[in-house]
């Protein structure tokens, strides 16, 4: 989940209750100040009853066009007054139903002491009215209010957090060795903070990285001399000496060791030239005559395993390449297929537009995260495990992105974004 994602959720599961509370608070203080203005319209109505009641005056007509109904009992023995407010159904004359209403009682006495019991109603349909828009009124407000708060928070928050999006995007780009831009900074305390760590890390890791490249570029340029010299004393041993078929059998072995140990130099020196970019010369390359070229001599070596191949190619597709580092990208693909194919299998190449796609009989998948890890290999006798880190190295060079997938019982790797040359 994104932090902007959470950050929203967060906000969301605290303002939710929160704002449900307002509402609840709101809206209940609402209703009760309503009901406080019903009742005291209750009590000025019931009040000028009694005073015209006391004062011989005549009593307002039931029918005379107010909802407001009252009753006046006389009562036979005295009672304390009070006044008691209280909801019940009662019927309107006017309205020839029965309605709601909030109804006031009480107790009161005349002059000659002669108690009498006032029940003054008022309909409170309206009032229902009133509450009910009330409450969708505070229902949608608070939705509102969280909606907005939410947006503006977002708002701002992704705004904020620009410098550290703009750091994540430059350690996407980011490849040891291959700096072309500057960490960006903010003006932001933290984030000036975190530019700062980031860019110790990175000088850190650079040059970690380039002791790395020039230890294994120096290691394997002074083996090569070693190498050479015990490979020619291994020959001329076996060459100009009476040796048994013991002896011969043990520097067979060695030297079996040794040619893959002078592979292995060779390709580490390889590799480390490759990310030191020694290889800047390009030339216009037929990619599509290169695979045929490459397939027509691995199909002679392996033909004793009956292994078929089908090629889809156009006649001609040139690239701007090195020459020597699209043999190797192309010599240890196709290498790669026929190694690891089973005996009467087929092998298919399709190259189109700028997609190379090679695919090989397989009988379990490989570790898609691995494959193209130095020395990851199948367990295969003489494999050093750096033919696809050869790959791998080479279109990271060139910006070609590599891909493994394994699908009805075939290996497949596709190289993507080979630049035409026109």
């Amino acid at each position: 989940m994104k932090l902007l994602h959470r950050v929203a959720l967060n906000l969301t599961l605290v303002l939710l209750p929160i704002i449900a509370l307002w509402a609840i608070i709101f809206y209940h203080s609402m209703i009760e100040e309503i009901n406080d203005e019903a009742d005291d319209s209750l009590a000025d109505y019931a009040e000028m009853i009694i005073r015209r009641q006391l004062a011989g005056y005549p009593l307002p007509p039931l029918n005379s066009g107010s909802n407001n109904s009252y009753t006046i009992i006389p009562l036979e023995t005295a009672v304390e007054p009070f006044i008691k407010y209280h909801d019940e159904m009662v019927f309107i004359p006017e309205e020839e139903d029965t309605e709601p209403a909030r109804v006031l009682t009480t107790v009161f006495p005349d002059n000659n002491n002669c108690y009498y019991k006032l029940t003054v109603a008022m309909p409170t349909f309206e009032r229902d009215d009133l509450r009910n828009a009330i409450f969708w009124y505070v229902v949608a407000l608070s939705a509102v209010m969280v909606l907005t708060i939410l947006v503006a928070t977002t708002l701002i928050f992704q705004r904020s957090m620009r410098p550290l999006y703009a750091l994540l995007r430059w350690f996407d780009k980011y490849s040891p060795g291959k700096i072309t831009e500057k960490i960006p900074d903010s003006d932001v305390h933290e984030f000036h903070k975190l530019s700062q760590a980031a860019q110790t890390a990175v000088n850190r890791a650079e040059e970690h990285f380039q002791m790395q490249k020039q230890f294994i570029g120096n290691a394997s340029h002074e083996l090569q001399t070693p190498l050479a010299v015990i490979g020619n004393r291994i020959e001329w041993l076996i060459d100009n000496t009476a040796i048994n078929e013991e002896q011969y059998t043990e520097l067979s072995k060695i030297q079996h060791t040794l040619n893959r140990l002078v592979r292995l130099n060779r390709t580490l020196l390889l590799l480390t030239k490759i990310d030191n970019g020694q290889f800047p010369e390009t030339s216009s390359i037929d990619i599509a005559a290169l695979i045929r070229s490459e397939i027509e001599i691995y199909d002679e070596i392996y033909s004793h395993r009956n292994i078929q191949h089908t090629t889809d190619a156009p006649e001609s597709v040139n690239v701007k390449m090195n020459e020597t580092l699209a043999g190797i990208l192309i010599t240890n693909l196709i290498k790669n297929a026929f190694v690891h194919s089973p005996d009467d299998s087929n092998i298919k190449v399709i190259l189109q537009d700028d997609t190379l796609e090679i695919a090989n009989s397989g009988s379990a998948p490989l570790d898609a995260e691995k494959i193209f890890d130095r020395f990851y290999h199948d367990g295969k006798s003489g494999s050093t495990g750096l033919g696809l880190a050869l790959v791998n190295s080479i279109c990271r060079y060139y910006g070609l992105t590599t891909e493994y997938r394994f699908e009805h019982e075939r290996h497949i790797f596709k190289i993507k974004g080979f630049h035409r040359d026109f």
